[in-house]
């Protein structure tokens, strides 16, 4: 049987491995390279041209879905699953908007991901069940949140900052610097129409961004 390879991109060792072990367990696949973060993810993927590239969203630097652009930017056929905690519609529609084959969040069954792989080897999209119903939500009620107009990174750090984290933490979690953080935290609240953070918190657990991290 063909063999084709996978890379696996993620920050977390421990979760690396999870991978690691789920998808070498699977007639047909092999795990040739892992990185923790987009420029690695990105020079990887040029060295070993990889089949699938198993991507997850949160990164530190440039974030997961910036590592998609960047690569279906060197090559339109990439074939990327991303593999992620966040359920979120405007996470999902962004991604794939940037090139994602499929859209997979981690509180999926096993079987999704590797359905997921074997899906964008055959050129199909595959999204997990539970972000379908987020979009369904979203498109159903018809409310504009607001997402669409916040970038990637703007995004992931709206949902740390609603979680109570303080600019120090986003900071480290996401290797960028504390100005950044609060330069961020000033724009998203001016593009979003919000005053205070309060009105930030009650955004994100209207929007479901809280249950996405």
């Amino acid at each position: 049987m063909k063999e084709f390879s996978v890379i696996i991109v993620d920050d977390h060792p421990v979760v690396r491995e999870g991978y690691r072990r789920l998808i070498d367990l699977q007639p047909g696949l092999k795990i040739v390279g892992e990185a923790e973060d987009a420029r690695t993810a990105y020079a990887q993927f040029r060295a070993l041209k990889p089949d699938v590239v198993v991507m997850d969203v949160t990164l530190p630097g440039a974030s997961g879905i910036e590592a998609v652009r960047h690569i279906r930017q060197y090559d339109d056929s990439a074939r990327i699953v991303v593999f992620t905690m966040h359920l979120s519609a405007a996470f999902a529609l962004k991604a794939i908007k940037a090139g994602a084959t499929s859209y997979i969040t981690k509180c999926s069954d096993p079987k999704t991901l590797i359905e997921a792989i074997f899906g964008a080897l055959q050129g199909r999209t595959v999204i997990s069940p539970d972000v379908i119903e987020a979009i369904a939500r979203d498109r159903v009620s018809g409310m504009r949140s607001g997402l669409a107009d916040l970038s990637p990174r703007q995004t992931e750090i709206l949902c740390l900052l609603a979680r109570g984290w303080p600019a120090e933490r986003v900071a480290e979690e996401l290797a960028i610097s504390q100005k950044t953080v609060r330069n961020n935290h000033y724009q998203i609240k001016s593009i979003l129409g919000l005053e205070t953070d309060a009105q930030l918190v009650w955004f994100a657990l209207e929007t479901g961004l809280l249950q996405a991290v």
